[in-house]
């Protein structure tokens, strides 16, 4: 097999990519403990919603920052909102969680973040409940009657990182994702 491990600075753009990658599932990837599944079914992300203008027929997931909100994302959701009537927006707030490079304060953080030179020390469990709690509104948004295929992931920095993650991980064909200004975490587990 072949690793695919990009620079973690480099802004990963990943829409065409994803659909040549045979998607993977969570189960067949990682070894999840049943309790870590469990903690994020309990937990869902409250999101801020930009409802489509139009007959509902596709969604946006968009995932900020470390530190910020799904308020941040809200107006650049609002101009675009137009130029696509059919879509809905939904822009999830991370849950505040201490953060080790920032001295362990409590923060809008998907999961912790132990160093900025050193990738390989990872917040595995972290990483994997997060992208589990995004997953959860995935599969909201298909049983509520969307096309995997007329979802698109996306996200900004740390949200960056927890889409890559989620969109080469999760059972469903997505209709895409974006990648800004991220990095693929848990990079040493995903085999193209």
């Amino acid at each position: 097999m072949i690793s695919w491990v990009p620079r973690p600075t480099t802004a990963i753009i990943l829409l065409t990519f994803l659909s040549l990658l045979g998607l993977l599932s969570y189960c067949k990837h990682f070894n999840i403990d049943p309790k870590i599944e469990r903690m994020a079914a309990l937990q869902a992300l409250k999101s801020v919603v930009v409802a489509p203008k139009a007959a509902h027929t596709s969604t946006v997931i968009f995932l900020h920052g470390l530190g910020d909100s799904g308020y941040g994302w809200e107006p650049v959701a609002d101009t675009l909102a137009p130029k696509f009537p059919n879509t809905k927006w939904i822009l999830p707030h991370a849950p505040s969680t201490p953060v080790t490079i920032n001295m362990g304060m409590k923060m809008p953080s998907w999961f912790d973040i132990m160093s900025l030179n050193d990738f390989d020390e990872e917040d595995e469990p972290g990483i994997i409940k997060a992208s589990l709690s995004i997953n959860q509104l995935i599969t909201a948004e298909v049983d509520g009657g969307i096309a995997a295929s007329n979802i698109i992931l996306g996200g900004f920095s740390q949200g960056c990182a927890l889409a890559v993650m989620t969109g080469l991980t999760t059972e469903r064909k997505l209709g895409g994702l974006v990648a800004l200004s991220g990095w693929l975490p848990l990079r040493r587990k995903i085999k193209a």
